[in-house]
């Protein structure tokens, strides 16, 4: 499985995927620039990433906690989401994503 990632230079990056991983520590496990600093505990919002349109609707539903870390996001989107809130998954595979800017 793979997930496409695109950092904050806009350069897009094919990663190897491991189904039952968060989207984050996949990213991160790949070296790419994500905080992640509660480490997928869902409490902070330096693990935001910009999903690219045509996979929203292929992500389960976002809870009411993501959103409330969401709020404290830069810079939030309708595609913002917490890549420690998305759970890799053979119906993921290939999705895309953008790194957003730090907290």
């Amino acid at each position: 499985m793979k997930i496409y990632v695109t950092d904050l230079e806009g350069v897009e990056h094919e990663l190897d995927a491991v189904e039952g991983w968060r989207v984050m520590e996949i990213i991160r496990e790949h070296g790419l620039p994500i905080k992640a600093e509660c480490g997928g505990a869902c409490a902070c919002a330096t693990c935001h990433v910009y999903v690219d349109e045509t996979w929203m609707d292929k992500l389960t539903e976002m809870k009411e906690e993501e959103e409330k870390m969401l709020d404290e996001a830069f810079d939030l989107q309708e595609n913002s989401r917490l890549s420690c809130q998305i759970i890799m998954s053979k119906e993921l595979d290939g999705l895309k994503v953008t790194l957003a800017q730090a907290v």
